[in-house]
Protein backbone atom coordinates (compact mmCIF):
# COMPACT_ATOMS: atom_id res chain seq x y z
CA UNK A 1 0.00 0.00 0.00
CA UNK A 2 1.28 3.61 -1.14
CA UNK A 3 -1.16 6.26 0.89
CA UNK A 4 1.31 8.88 -0.66
CA UNK A 5 0.68 7.89 -3.92
CA UNK A 6 -3.29 7.06 -3.38
CA UNK A 7 -3.86 9.99 -2.24
CA UNK A 8 -1.75 11.66 -4.98
CA UNK A 9 -4.00 10.45 -7.76
CA UNK A 10 -7.31 11.33 -5.63
CA UNK A 11 -5.81 14.62 -5.61
CA UNK A 12 -5.25 14.85 -9.34
CA UNK A 13 -8.46 13.84 -9.76
CA UNK A 14 -10.13 16.36 -8.45
CA UNK A 15 -8.04 18.82 -10.01
CA UNK A 16 -8.33 17.78 -13.11
CA UNK A 17 -12.58 17.66 -13.04
CA UNK A 18 -12.93 21.10 -11.32
CA UNK A 19 -10.32 22.52 -14.30
CA UNK A 20 -11.60 20.97 -17.46
CA UNK A 21 -14.09 22.01 -19.65
CA UNK A 22 -16.75 20.16 -20.89
CA UNK A 23 -15.31 18.89 -24.47
CA UNK A 24 -16.99 16.34 -26.75
CA UNK A 25 -15.27 13.10 -26.78
CA UNK A 26 -14.54 13.01 -30.71
CA UNK A 27 -12.70 16.40 -29.94
CA UNK A 28 -10.78 15.03 -27.28
CA UNK A 29 -9.55 11.98 -28.91
CA UNK A 30 -8.39 14.42 -32.00
CA UNK A 31 -5.47 15.81 -30.32
CA UNK A 32 -2.63 13.56 -29.55
CA UNK A 33 -1.10 13.84 -26.00
CA UNK A 34 2.69 14.45 -25.50
CA UNK A 35 4.91 11.86 -25.83
CA UNK A 36 7.43 12.09 -22.91
CA UNK A 37 7.66 10.23 -21.11
CA UNK A 38 11.02 11.54 -18.90
CA UNK A 39 12.95 14.14 -18.05
CA UNK A 40 16.36 15.03 -20.38
CA UNK A 41 19.14 14.20 -17.74
CA UNK A 42 20.27 17.72 -16.14
CA UNK A 43 17.27 19.23 -17.21
CA UNK A 44 16.45 22.22 -14.88
CA UNK A 45 13.03 22.14 -13.20
CA UNK A 46 11.13 23.63 -10.24
CA UNK A 47 10.40 20.67 -8.18
CA UNK A 48 6.96 19.26 -7.82
CA UNK A 49 5.35 21.47 -10.38
CA UNK A 50 4.04 20.95 -14.16
CA UNK A 51 2.42 23.03 -16.28
CA UNK A 52 -0.65 21.47 -17.52
CA UNK A 53 -3.23 22.39 -20.62
CA UNK A 54 -6.17 20.43 -20.37
CA UNK A 55 -8.63 19.99 -23.43
CA UNK A 56 -11.25 23.27 -24.01
CA UNK A 57 -8.88 25.51 -21.60
CA UNK A 58 -8.14 28.41 -23.56
CA UNK A 59 -4.23 28.16 -21.53
CA UNK A 60 -2.30 25.92 -19.35
CA UNK A 61 -2.78 25.56 -15.54
CA UNK A 62 -0.04 25.57 -12.80
CA UNK A 63 -0.64 22.02 -11.45
CA UNK A 64 0.95 21.42 -7.58
CA UNK A 65 1.69 17.50 -7.25
CA UNK A 66 1.56 15.47 -4.11
CA UNK A 67 4.45 15.48 -1.71
CA UNK A 68 6.56 12.49 -2.16
CA UNK A 69 5.66 12.08 -5.87
CA UNK A 70 8.35 12.07 -8.63
CA UNK A 71 7.98 14.26 -11.25
CA UNK A 72 8.42 11.95 -13.94
CA UNK A 73 5.85 9.52 -11.99
CA UNK A 74 3.30 12.75 -12.06
CA UNK A 75 3.76 13.53 -15.48
CA UNK A 76 3.28 10.26 -16.64
CA UNK A 77 0.24 10.23 -14.69
CA UNK A 78 -1.00 13.29 -16.00
CA UNK A 79 0.00 12.46 -19.56
CA UNK A 80 -1.92 9.29 -19.45
CA UNK A 81 -5.90 11.15 -18.47
CA UNK A 82 -7.67 11.77 -21.61
CA UNK A 83 -8.93 15.25 -20.25
CA UNK A 84 -5.16 16.19 -20.52
CA UNK A 85 -4.01 17.59 -23.74
CA UNK A 86 -0.16 18.32 -22.98
CA UNK A 87 1.89 18.14 -19.12
CA UNK A 88 5.44 19.39 -19.21
CA UNK A 89 7.71 20.36 -16.15
CA UNK A 90 7.65 24.04 -14.97
CA UNK A 91 11.03 24.19 -16.59
CA UNK A 92 13.46 26.83 -15.11
CA UNK A 93 14.83 29.66 -17.62
CA UNK A 94 18.01 31.55 -17.09
CA UNK A 95 18.89 34.56 -18.60
CA UNK A 96 21.34 34.38 -20.71
CA UNK A 97 24.22 36.58 -19.67
CA UNK A 98 26.00 38.97 -22.46
CA UNK A 99 28.26 41.10 -21.77
CA UNK A 100 27.45 45.00 -22.81
CA UNK A 101 30.75 46.34 -23.78
CA UNK A 102 30.64 48.13 -27.03
CA UNK A 103 33.95 47.41 -28.33
CA UNK A 104 34.82 49.52 -31.72
CA UNK A 105 31.15 50.29 -32.74
CA UNK A 106 29.96 52.34 -29.98
CA UNK A 107 26.50 50.24 -29.60
CA UNK A 108 25.96 47.84 -26.42
CA UNK A 109 27.21 44.28 -27.08
CA UNK A 110 29.24 45.58 -30.13
CA UNK A 111 32.19 43.65 -28.54
CA UNK A 112 30.17 40.25 -30.90
CA UNK A 113 31.21 42.41 -33.89
CA UNK A 114 35.00 42.52 -33.28
CA UNK A 115 34.95 39.35 -31.05
CA UNK A 116 34.37 36.67 -33.32
CA UNK A 117 36.94 34.10 -31.97
CA UNK A 118 34.90 34.35 -28.53
CA UNK A 119 31.45 33.36 -29.89
CA UNK A 120 30.16 30.00 -30.23
CA UNK A 121 30.37 28.07 -32.80
CA UNK A 122 27.80 26.09 -35.09
CA UNK A 123 27.00 22.74 -34.14
CA UNK A 124 29.43 19.40 -34.56
CA UNK A 125 29.25 18.81 -38.33
CA UNK A 126 28.00 21.91 -39.66
CA UNK A 127 31.25 23.79 -41.21
CA UNK A 128 32.26 27.92 -39.52
CA UNK A 129 32.05 30.27 -41.68
CA UNK A 130 32.19 34.31 -41.56
CA UNK A 131 28.98 34.64 -40.56
CA UNK A 132 28.96 31.34 -37.82
CA UNK A 133 32.79 31.63 -36.61
CA UNK A 134 34.80 29.25 -35.32
CA UNK A 135 34.86 30.78 -31.67
CA UNK A 136 35.43 29.68 -28.46
CA UNK A 137 31.95 30.00 -27.04
CA UNK A 138 32.75 32.45 -24.39
CA UNK A 139 29.22 33.17 -23.36
CA UNK A 140 28.20 29.61 -22.33
CA UNK A 141 31.26 28.77 -20.54
CA UNK A 142 30.81 32.45 -18.46
CA UNK A 143 27.02 31.43 -18.26
CA UNK A 144 28.49 27.94 -16.56
CA UNK A 145 31.20 29.67 -14.18
CA UNK A 146 28.08 31.94 -13.22
CA UNK A 147 25.50 28.89 -12.24
CA UNK A 148 29.00 27.37 -10.58
CA UNK A 149 29.17 30.40 -8.20
CA UNK A 150 33.16 30.86 -10.51
CA UNK A 151 32.09 34.23 -12.40
CA UNK A 152 34.68 34.75 -15.04
CA UNK A 153 37.17 32.71 -12.80
CA UNK A 154 36.42 34.12 -9.23
CA UNK A 155 36.66 31.98 -6.62
CA UNK A 156 33.52 31.03 -4.49
CA UNK A 157 33.88 33.88 -1.94
CA UNK A 158 34.45 36.51 -4.78
CA UNK A 159 38.50 36.52 -4.77
CA UNK A 160 40.09 35.90 -8.13
CA UNK A 161 40.92 33.06 -9.03
CA UNK A 162 44.17 31.58 -9.58
CA UNK A 163 47.41 33.36 -11.17
CA UNK A 164 48.91 33.55 -15.14
CA UNK A 165 51.61 34.89 -15.64
CA UNK A 166 52.37 36.83 -19.19
CA UNK A 167 55.76 36.46 -20.20
CA UNK A 168 56.14 38.88 -22.71
CA UNK A 169 57.30 42.42 -23.50
CA UNK A 170 55.59 43.56 -20.33
CA UNK A 171 52.03 44.44 -19.60
CA UNK A 172 50.45 48.36 -19.29
CA UNK A 173 49.24 47.22 -16.13
CA UNK A 174 49.95 50.59 -13.53
CA UNK A 175 50.28 54.25 -13.78
CA UNK A 176 54.26 55.43 -13.64
CA UNK A 177 54.66 59.50 -14.28
CA UNK A 178 53.88 60.66 -16.91
CA UNK A 179 55.00 58.46 -19.53
CA UNK A 180 53.19 55.47 -18.43
CA UNK A 181 49.51 54.61 -18.26
CA UNK A 182 47.45 51.87 -17.07
CA UNK A 183 45.05 49.81 -19.89
CA UNK A 184 41.88 51.69 -19.34
CA UNK A 185 40.10 48.13 -19.89
CA UNK A 186 42.73 46.52 -17.01
CA UNK A 187 41.48 46.65 -13.38
CA UNK A 188 43.99 47.39 -11.05
CA UNK A 189 43.17 44.53 -8.51
CA UNK A 190 43.39 42.16 -11.36
CA UNK A 191 47.89 42.04 -10.58
CA UNK A 192 50.05 40.25 -8.55
CA UNK A 193 53.76 41.46 -8.30
CA UNK A 194 55.46 40.83 -11.69
CA UNK A 195 59.64 40.80 -12.42
CA UNK A 196 61.26 43.47 -15.64
CA UNK A 197 64.39 40.86 -16.69
CA UNK A 198 64.81 43.34 -19.39
CA UNK A 199 65.13 46.44 -16.69
CA UNK A 200 66.31 44.69 -13.88
CA UNK A 201 63.24 45.86 -11.98
CA UNK A 202 60.20 45.03 -10.55
CA UNK A 203 57.91 47.28 -12.99
CA UNK A 204 57.80 45.17 -16.05
CA UNK A 205 55.58 48.45 -17.92
CA UNK A 206 55.18 47.49 -21.94
CA UNK A 207 56.85 49.48 -24.32
CA UNK A 208 55.46 47.70 -27.44
CA UNK A 209 52.19 46.67 -27.29
CA UNK A 210 52.19 43.06 -28.14
CA UNK A 211 52.18 41.98 -24.24
CA UNK A 212 49.73 44.20 -23.55
CA UNK A 213 47.40 42.44 -26.36
CA UNK A 214 48.16 39.11 -25.00
CA UNK A 215 47.09 39.65 -21.45
CA UNK A 216 44.10 41.71 -22.46
CA UNK A 217 43.20 39.01 -24.52
CA UNK A 218 42.98 37.02 -20.90
CA UNK A 219 42.27 39.53 -18.86
CA UNK A 220 40.30 42.63 -20.38
CA UNK A 221 37.31 43.07 -18.18
CA UNK A 222 34.23 42.27 -19.31
CA UNK A 223 30.47 43.80 -19.00
CA UNK A 224 31.95 47.55 -17.55
CA UNK A 225 30.51 48.94 -20.81
CA UNK A 226 33.93 49.63 -21.85
CA UNK A 227 36.06 48.52 -24.95
CA UNK A 228 36.03 44.85 -25.63
CA UNK A 229 35.89 41.88 -23.39
CA UNK A 230 38.41 39.37 -21.75
CA UNK A 231 37.82 35.89 -21.51
CA UNK A 232 38.65 35.06 -17.99
CA UNK A 233 38.96 38.32 -15.59
CA UNK A 234 38.16 37.14 -12.82
CA UNK A 235 41.82 35.76 -12.52
CA UNK A 236 44.92 36.74 -11.33
CA UNK A 237 47.62 38.28 -13.84
CA UNK A 238 51.28 37.75 -13.06
CA UNK A 239 53.18 40.29 -16.05
CA UNK A 240 56.65 39.37 -16.62
CA UNK A 241 59.25 41.37 -19.40
CA UNK A 242 61.28 39.40 -21.07
CA UNK A 243 60.89 40.83 -24.31
CA UNK A 244 62.51 44.53 -25.19
CA UNK A 245 60.80 47.29 -27.00
CA UNK A 246 61.30 45.65 -30.22
CA UNK A 247 59.71 42.73 -29.36
CA UNK A 248 62.53 40.23 -29.30
CA UNK A 249 64.72 39.03 -26.24
CA UNK A 250 67.43 36.47 -25.30
CA UNK A 251 67.02 32.78 -24.10
CA UNK A 252 68.35 33.76 -20.66
CA UNK A 253 65.63 36.22 -19.88
CA UNK A 254 63.09 34.19 -20.91
CA UNK A 255 64.42 31.08 -19.12
CA UNK A 256 64.89 33.31 -15.44
CA UNK A 257 60.94 34.46 -16.59
CA UNK A 258 59.90 31.04 -16.52
CA UNK A 259 61.73 30.12 -13.26
CA UNK A 260 60.23 32.94 -11.82
CA UNK A 261 56.87 32.58 -12.21
CA UNK A 262 56.81 29.59 -10.92
CA UNK A 263 58.15 30.02 -7.52
CA UNK A 264 56.09 32.89 -7.26
CA UNK A 265 52.77 30.27 -7.78
CA UNK A 266 51.77 30.80 -11.46
CA UNK A 267 49.06 27.74 -12.05
CA UNK A 268 49.90 29.12 -15.69
CA UNK A 269 52.75 30.28 -17.72
CA UNK A 270 51.45 32.07 -21.19
CA UNK A 271 54.86 32.15 -23.79
CA UNK A 272 53.34 34.06 -26.49
CA UNK A 273 56.99 34.03 -28.34
CA UNK A 274 58.61 31.55 -30.18
CA UNK A 275 62.59 30.85 -31.61
CA UNK A 276 63.57 30.17 -35.06
CA UNK A 277 62.75 27.47 -36.56
CA UNK A 278 66.49 25.91 -36.81
CA UNK A 279 66.10 25.06 -33.09
CA UNK A 280 63.94 22.29 -33.61
CA UNK A 281 64.40 21.07 -30.08
CA UNK A 282 65.89 21.21 -26.61
CA UNK A 283 69.57 21.19 -27.77
CA UNK A 284 70.28 24.30 -28.03
CA UNK A 285 68.04 25.87 -25.91
CA UNK A 286 68.75 23.67 -23.03
CA UNK A 287 68.06 27.03 -20.49
CA UNK A 288 64.48 27.62 -21.59
CA UNK A 289 63.16 23.65 -21.66
CA UNK A 290 65.07 23.02 -18.04
CA UNK A 291 62.87 26.56 -16.99
CA UNK A 292 59.59 24.96 -18.30
CA UNK A 293 60.34 21.68 -16.73
CA UNK A 294 60.92 23.24 -13.42
CA UNK A 295 57.81 25.36 -13.90
CA UNK A 296 56.06 22.18 -14.41
CA UNK A 297 56.99 20.23 -11.29
CA UNK A 298 56.31 23.54 -9.56
CA UNK A 299 52.11 22.18 -11.01
CA UNK A 300 52.21 24.96 -13.68
CA UNK A 301 51.15 24.30 -16.99
CA UNK A 302 53.13 26.64 -19.76
CA UNK A 303 51.45 27.64 -22.84
CA UNK A 304 53.42 28.03 -26.00
CA UNK A 305 52.42 29.82 -29.16
CA UNK A 306 53.38 27.33 -31.85
CA UNK A 307 54.89 29.66 -34.14
CA UNK A 308 54.46 31.66 -37.50
CA UNK A 309 56.82 30.45 -39.87
CA UNK A 310 54.08 27.57 -41.17
CA UNK A 311 56.76 25.34 -40.10
CA UNK A 312 55.60 21.54 -40.15
CA UNK A 313 56.04 20.95 -36.84
CA UNK A 314 56.03 23.41 -33.46
CA UNK A 315 58.71 25.53 -33.12
CA UNK A 316 60.24 26.11 -29.92
CA UNK A 317 59.31 26.63 -27.06
CA UNK A 318 55.56 25.53 -27.88
CA UNK A 319 57.60 22.24 -29.05
CA UNK A 320 58.67 21.82 -25.24
CA UNK A 321 55.23 22.88 -23.52
CA UNK A 322 51.74 22.63 -24.34
CA UNK A 323 51.82 23.95 -28.07
CA UNK A 324 48.65 25.93 -29.78
CA UNK A 325 48.45 26.57 -33.69
CA UNK A 326 46.50 29.34 -34.83
CA UNK A 327 43.46 29.01 -36.52
CA UNK A 328 40.60 31.39 -38.85
CA UNK A 329 37.19 32.38 -38.05
CA UNK A 330 36.25 29.47 -40.72
CA UNK A 331 37.94 27.11 -38.61
CA UNK A 332 40.88 26.50 -40.61
CA UNK A 333 44.27 26.34 -39.36
CA UNK A 334 45.53 30.06 -40.19
CA UNK A 335 48.35 30.40 -43.59
CA UNK A 336 51.27 31.18 -41.10
CA UNK A 337 50.73 29.02 -38.05
CA UNK A 338 53.25 26.05 -37.79
CA UNK A 339 51.58 22.78 -37.24
CA UNK A 340 51.35 19.26 -36.67
CA UNK A 341 54.08 17.65 -34.17
CA UNK A 342 54.45 19.55 -31.18
CA UNK A 343 50.74 20.94 -31.19
CA UNK A 344 48.36 20.06 -28.90
CA UNK A 345 45.63 22.16 -29.81
CA UNK A 346 44.43 25.16 -32.05
CA UNK A 347 43.12 28.26 -31.20
CA UNK A 348 41.65 31.59 -32.59
CA UNK A 349 45.04 33.58 -34.49
CA UNK A 350 43.10 35.15 -36.96
CA UNK A 351 44.19 35.81 -40.85
CA UNK A 352 43.75 34.35 -44.21
CA UNK A 353 43.11 29.98 -44.25
CA UNK A 354 46.12 27.86 -45.24
CA UNK A 355 46.09 25.63 -48.18
CA UNK A 356 44.96 22.58 -49.44
CA UNK A 357 47.15 20.77 -47.07
CA UNK A 358 44.99 21.61 -43.74
CA UNK A 359 41.53 20.46 -45.54
CA UNK A 360 38.82 20.48 -47.56
CA UNK A 361 36.76 23.39 -45.11
CA UNK A 362 39.28 25.87 -45.65
CA UNK A 363 39.39 27.86 -48.39
CA UNK A 364 42.99 28.54 -49.20
CA UNK A 365 44.32 32.07 -48.39
CA UNK A 366 40.82 33.62 -48.15
CA UNK A 367 40.81 36.23 -45.75
CA UNK A 368 39.58 36.31 -42.29
CA UNK A 369 39.49 38.99 -39.49
CA UNK A 370 42.16 39.58 -36.81
CA UNK A 371 42.01 39.64 -33.18
CA UNK A 372 40.75 42.86 -31.53
CA UNK A 373 41.87 43.87 -28.13
CA UNK A 374 42.32 46.99 -26.41
CA UNK A 375 46.41 47.78 -26.23
CA UNK A 376 49.18 50.62 -27.25
CA UNK A 377 49.25 51.17 -31.03
CA UNK A 378 51.92 49.81 -32.89
CA UNK A 379 54.05 52.76 -33.48
CA UNK A 380 54.79 53.10 -29.87
CA UNK A 381 58.42 51.80 -29.63
CA UNK A 382 59.12 54.54 -31.93
CA UNK A 383 56.90 57.77 -30.41
CA UNK A 384 57.78 56.17 -26.66
CA UNK A 385 53.90 57.50 -25.89
CA UNK A 386 52.87 55.11 -23.51
CA UNK A 387 49.27 56.57 -22.24
CA UNK A 388 47.12 56.05 -25.39
CA UNK A 389 45.77 52.55 -26.63
CA UNK A 390 44.24 51.67 -29.30
CA UNK A 391 42.64 48.53 -31.68
CA UNK A 392 45.61 47.69 -33.85
CA UNK A 393 45.10 43.91 -35.86
CA UNK A 394 46.89 41.65 -34.66
CA UNK A 395 47.21 38.05 -35.79
CA UNK A 396 48.97 34.67 -35.31
CA UNK A 397 50.15 32.19 -32.72
CA UNK A 398 51.11 34.58 -30.14
CA UNK A 399 47.12 35.55 -30.23
CA UNK A 400 46.05 31.81 -29.92
CA UNK A 401 48.25 30.96 -26.74
CA UNK A 402 46.16 33.39 -24.54
CA UNK A 403 42.94 31.73 -25.56
CA UNK A 404 43.79 28.42 -23.89
CA UNK A 405 46.12 29.73 -21.29
CA UNK A 406 42.33 31.66 -20.62
CA UNK A 407 40.81 28.65 -20.43
CA UNK A 408 43.21 26.59 -18.36
CA UNK A 409 42.49 29.17 -15.53
CA UNK A 410 39.04 28.69 -15.57
CA UNK A 411 39.19 24.82 -15.81
CA UNK A 412 41.18 25.36 -12.31
CA UNK A 413 38.74 27.88 -11.37
CA UNK A 414 35.52 25.86 -12.08
CA UNK A 415 36.11 22.69 -10.05
CA UNK A 416 35.63 20.60 -13.01
CA UNK A 417 39.03 18.84 -11.94
CA UNK A 418 41.00 17.70 -8.68
CA UNK A 419 41.53 19.91 -6.42
CA UNK A 420 44.64 20.40 -7.71
CA UNK A 421 44.89 19.05 -11.01
CA UNK A 422 48.35 18.12 -12.76
CA UNK A 423 49.29 20.39 -15.55
CA UNK A 424 49.27 17.02 -17.41
CA UNK A 425 45.94 16.67 -16.08
CA UNK A 426 44.76 19.86 -17.12
CA UNK A 427 46.46 19.68 -20.50
CA UNK A 428 44.30 16.68 -21.14
CA UNK A 429 40.75 18.31 -20.14
CA UNK A 430 41.31 21.36 -22.72
CA UNK A 431 42.38 18.95 -25.74
CA UNK A 432 39.76 15.52 -24.82
CA UNK A 433 36.77 18.64 -24.80
CA UNK A 434 38.59 20.20 -27.67
CA UNK A 435 36.16 20.31 -31.31
CA UNK A 436 37.01 17.79 -34.16
CA UNK A 437 38.32 19.60 -37.22
CA UNK A 438 35.97 19.60 -40.17
CA UNK A 439 38.04 17.28 -41.85
CA UNK A 440 39.53 14.28 -40.20
CA UNK A 441 42.13 13.65 -42.80
CA UNK A 442 44.25 17.10 -42.02
CA UNK A 443 43.20 17.14 -38.25
CA UNK A 444 46.43 15.84 -37.00
CA UNK A 445 47.80 18.74 -38.14
CA UNK A 446 45.64 20.83 -35.40
CA UNK A 447 46.55 19.00 -32.57
CA UNK A 448 43.06 17.65 -30.49
CA UNK A 449 41.56 19.93 -32.83
CA UNK A 450 39.77 23.77 -31.67
CA UNK A 451 39.70 24.74 -27.76
CA UNK A 452 36.09 25.06 -26.99
CA UNK A 453 36.08 26.90 -23.73
CA UNK A 454 32.34 26.17 -22.77
CA UNK A 455 33.25 22.32 -22.80
CA UNK A 456 36.26 22.38 -21.21
CA UNK A 457 34.35 23.89 -18.11
CA UNK A 458 30.95 21.92 -18.02
CA UNK A 459 30.77 19.56 -15.22
CA UNK A 460 28.72 17.43 -17.96
CA UNK A 461 31.89 17.21 -20.42
CA UNK A 462 32.88 13.60 -19.86
CA UNK A 463 36.57 12.52 -20.45
CA UNK A 464 38.38 9.43 -20.03
CA UNK A 465 40.54 9.30 -16.46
Amino acid sequence: MQPTRTTHKVALALLVTALALATPPAAAAADPIDPTAALAEGAEVVPGEALVRFRGSPQERLVELEPGVSLDEGLNELRSDPRVRWANPNAIARASWIPRDPGTSGTRGGWQEDQWNFLAPPPVGIPCTGAAPCGVNAPRAWGLLRKAGRPLGRRADGRRGPIVAIIDTGVAYRNKGRRFRRSPDLAAGAFVRGRDFVDGDRIPLDRNGHGTHVASTVFEQTDNRKAVTGLASGLRMMPVRVLGRNGSGGAANVARGIRWAARHHARVINLSLEFSPSFGGCAGLRAVCDAITFARRRGALVVGAAGNDGASSAQMPAKAAFGVASGTIRGCLSDFSSRGKGVDITAPGGGPDSGPAAGSHCRPFAPGPSIVQLTLPLNTPFTGNYRRFRYPLYEGTSMSAPHVSAAAGLVLASGVLDRRPTPGQLGARLKCTARPVADPASAALYGAGLLDLAAAVDPASSCPT
